[in-house]
């Protein structure tokens, strides 16, 4: 072996060592700035291959083609491997910030209404009345909110001047063409008045709907809920007043029995009248029906006043009932434990989810009103 031949062997072998370790070293890089380092110390201005690369000039011609042939193949494979790894280390970086910076912008799924919908306690407590008075026979009867003088008091034995009609505080409209004013409803009573005019007893009704008067409290707002009933037959008494008032509470406050008392009151459009107290319990706070040694007043009642039958077109020589009425909205509060009436009407949605109720949990009387 001539000793050009043992150079370019040696040649070789250096080019190989030097390729492995290069190499080694690329796959090691755990970042691109190791990587970076690496390529500096390879084929930097004073890199290892740079330098093989630097001392072809200073070699005779058959051994520098040699030589240099080995040499840019090397470097070639290095930048080739370099950059390789380099689209490897990016790609990892990149995928590493993604699973640190994720940010997921899409909507989550949007509940049924079923499920966030809510009913108001109010309609939750006409849904149960009605329930409740189906069951007992009774159909329901509804009228408007815009009333007359004469359906609102006239007829229903309020003489016009009587004092009896500052009991309500009444909201009236200007007077029109014919001088006289319509009024926002006191009472649903008027719903009695139009129910008389257009059927014929038997009748057994109640009036659920909105109801209007000038007062504003922690107990009483401008517009607030009645439910009235009434019966006019021929043989109606105050003993079938008495038990449809008690079967009615008890469903309703879905109790076992209940207690009640009847004290003598007055309301133009009965005759007798009375009030109505339920027994109950207020011991911690919480008012509870069927029990304990207290009394409160709930309703108000009587037999329809034998005017109110004549104005209506009824012979009172021939048919007879009794009526009452009752807020819902106190309904509603003493039942479900809500302190103040105001609330009812704000429109609070976290108010409603709190209070409210399922809107498929239908109230009936076999699984429960206040499923």
């Amino acid at each position: 072996m001539n000793t050009t031949t043992r150079k370019v062997q040696a040649t070789m072998d250096d080019v190989t060592e030097l390729e492995a370790r290069t190499l080694a070293e690329i796959a090691a890089a755990s970042d691109e700035a190791a990587l970076e380092a690496v390529r500096v110390a390879a084929l930097g201005k004073k890199g290892s291959i740079s330098a093989l690369l630097a001392r072809l000039g200073t070699m005779a011609p058959e051994e520098r083609k040699a030589r240099g042939a080995l040499v840019n193949a090397l470097k070639d494979k290095v930048a080739e491997a370099l950059a390789e790894r380099r689209t490897v280390l990016k790609e990892a970086a990149l995928e590493a910030r993604l699973a640190t910076e994720t940010l997921d912008v899409t909507l989550p799924a949007r509940a049924q209404p079923a499920e966030t919908g809510r009913i108001h306690p109010i309609s939750q407590v006409m849904d149960e009345l009605a329930a409740i008075f189906a069951d007992l026979g009774f159909s329901i009867a509804e009228g408007p909110d815009i009333e007359s003088d004469d359906y609102n008091f006239t007829k229903l034995n309020f003489p016009p001047d009587h004092p009896a009609r500052e009991m309500h505080d009444t909201f009236f409209f200007a007077p029109g063409p014919d001088g006289t004013r319509k009024l926002l409803r006191t009472h649903t009573s008027p719903v009695q008045v139009r129910t008389m005019l257009a059927q014929k007893p038997p009748i057994r009704v109640i009036c659920p709907g909105r109801t209007y008067r000038c007062d504003s409290d922690q107990t009483h707002t401008p517009m607030f809920h009645q439910v009235e009933g009434l019966v006019i037959d021929r043989s109606a008494h105050l003993g079938h007043l008495k038990w449809v008032l008690e079967e009615s509470c008890k469903a309703f406050f879905e109790v076992a029995d209940v207690k009640m008392r009847f004290r003598p009151s007055f309301f133009p459009f009965t005759e007798p009248s009375m009030e109505v107290d339920i027994q109950c319990s207020r011991k911690g706070g919480e008012i509870r029906f069927g029990e304990g040694e207290d009394w409160l007043e709930i309703l108000g009642c009587g037999m329809v006043h034998p005017n109110v039958l004549a104005n209506c077109g009824l012979d009172p020589e021939i048919y007879q009932g009794f009526a009452w009425g009752m807020g819902i909205d106190r309904l509603a509060m003493l039942k479900y434990g809500m302190p103040d009436l105001r609330a009812f009407f704000e429109a609070d949605v976290r108010w409603l989810t709190h209070y409210g109720f399922r809107p498929l949990d239908m109230p009936n009387l076999v699984s429960g009103l206040s499923c």
